[in-house]
This record gives structure tokens, C-alpha cells and sequence, in this order.
């Protein structure tokens, strides 16, 4: 398992020391020897790592700390057991979501419920709905989450609704990107507009850090590349660059030029004049 995007309980970076020690599972608390941990001083033990899909998204989600459900949906797509196309990904959009919704409301105490809930749920769905349904199940996935967040029924009014806005406007924008499948897209544009959604409609802000890249193309046969709006674009990061400089910008045409250049020229011209003066 890889950790390129950090500890999955706090997003932190990982470091590996020079020596094992004692700590304890930041999912499961066992104590064990980790020659790795993250800055935080959570790890995660060899037991936990080996879990099917869906009981490792459960437990990451219910320890995290994290409030941007994008940045929790990539590290959890990191563990070997959630595949690159796969129904996992059905109960991982809800789970993100309750998760970054109840730390950033503080409504931790019903997180396990709503988790276990959204887990039920979301088992009925089945793989390739938006091909064979024009239903694709991370969209559904949106209501998932908001009908748990909710305790919606099939009698509720208010909560009816807005599970099956959510579910809409996800799916909208699914369907806007187009085909062919492919689950991390579609499960990153479902968190995202969802995350709208809970502004507009609950007041609660859900962070989502911009730009959001994709690190699975390469596992991906049918991945859209530069038609995908997450597929990695090195030339566009190279360009904003000298935005991020700063001040050294805007301090005039002399910081444009290559340097080591303009100014040995102009001491050479400064030389010639002085010479013909004399």
C-alpha cells in the first residue's frame, strides 16, 4: 500500500525511521511494531491494511480527522482492496462525505450509525448502473449520504427530497463529463457537487482542495487523459509558477531577462565608452 497522499487517519506525511517502535493502530488501537508513522504518530497495523474494501473504508472513516472528502477519497483508493473499477466505490462516496460532514458540524457521536447505515444501503447497488441504468451508483451514492445524514424513509417529505436532489445533481454532473465509465472520476465529481449541495442546502461548508488530480490513469484502459478534467497537466503547473513567486514579479522587466546575462552586457558597454573618453 502506498502513502504518496499522506496518513489516512489525518492526511499527514508518513516517515519511515530507522527503527521500529511501539504504537498503537490508529484504526483498530492494537499495539504493534511500526517502523513507520506519520507525523501525528499514527500508523496502521498489518491486520487492518488486509481488510476487505469495504471494513477498511469503514474504519478509516470513522477515525479520520479529515474534512475534505476528496482528499480522504484518494488515500482511501490507495489500499490494494479497492480496485480501480469496482462496487466499493458505492459505499466509499457516502462514507467520505459523513465523514468530512461530521468533522466539520462535530457531530461525531452519530457518525458509527450513520456509517453503518449509508453501508447497508449502498449495498444494493450493483456495478455498471450507468451504462445498463443510466444510474451511475457514485451519483446514488450522494443520496446515500444525505438519506443517512437525514434519516430519510420511504415516507419521509423533506428528506425524500433533498436525497433525491443530491442524487440529481450529482448524476448531472456525471453525465456532463460523459463516458466511458470510470469510478474515480465519477466519485470525485459526486463529492464534489454534493459538497455544494451541503453548502447551499444544509449551511455547512465541506472543504475541497483545487486542483483535484487523478493518480490512477495509468490503471485505467479507458481513462479520457486530457478530455478528463483531473487527468495531471505538468504544462499548466509550469505556467502558474510565476504567480506563486510573489513580489519578484511585479519588479519590473529587469527580473525577466535570463539571468547572468543582461547585466554582464551592460558592464561590457560601460567599458567601451569609457575607453573611447580617454
Amino acid at each position: 500500500m502506498r502513502h504518496d497522499e499522506g496518513c489516512v487517519v489525518c492526511g499527514r506525511p508518513c516517515r519511515a525511521g530507522r527503527s521500529p517502535r511501539t504504537v498503537a493502530c490508529g484504526l483498530c488501537g492494537a499495539t504493534f511494531e511500526s517502523i513507520e508513522v506519520c507525523e501525528a504518530g499514527h500508523a496502521i497495523c498489518e491486520r487492518c491494511r488486509a481488510v476487505p474494501a469495504e471494513d477498511y473504508i469503514a474504519a478509516v472513516c470513522a477515525a479520520t480527522t479529515e474534512r475534505d472528502p476528496v482528499a480522504l477519497a484518494r488515500r482511501l483508493m490507495l489500499h490494494p482492496a479497492v480496485q480501480i473499477h469496482g462496487p466499493e466505490h458505492h459505499f466509499l462516496v457516502p462514507a467520505v462525505l459523513l465523514a468530512a460532514h461530521a468533522n466539520a458540524t462535530g457531530e461525531r457521536e452519530a457518525l458509527p450509525a450513520r456509517l453503518r447505515e449509508a453501508r447497508r444501503r449502498s449495498r444494493t447497488l450493483t456495478g455498471c448502473l450507468g451504462g445498463t441504468h443510466g444510474d451511475c451508483a457514485a451519483a446514488v451514492g450522494a443520496g446515500v449520504f444525505v438519506s443517512a445524514l437525514t434519516g430519510a424513509t420511504p415516507l419521509s417529505r423533506i428528506e425524500w427530497r433533498r436525497s433525491n436532489l443530491a442524487t440529481a445533481r450529482a448524476l448531472v454532473r456525471i453525465a456532463e463529463a460523459g463516458g466511458p465509465r470510470c469510478c474515480k472520476r465519477c466519485a470525485f465529481l459526486a463529492l464534489i457537487e454534493t459538497a455544494d449541495f451541503v453548502a447551499e442546502t444544509f449551511g455547512v461548508r465541506i472543504p475541497i482542495a483545487s486542483p483535484v488530480v487523478c493518480t490512477h490513469f495509468e490503471r485505467n484502459a479507458e481513462c479520457l487523459r486530457l478530455d478528463c478534467q483531473f487527468f495531471p497537466r505538468p504544462s499548466r503547473a509550469r505556467t502558474a509558477a510565476p504567480e506563486r513567486a510573489g513580489p519578484t514579479t511585479r519588479t519590473g522587466p529587469k527580473e525577466k531577462r535570463p539571468a547572468g546575462r543582461a547585466a554582464p552586457a551592460k558592464k561590457a558597454v560601460a567599458r567601451k565608452s569609457s575607453a573611447r573618453k580617454r
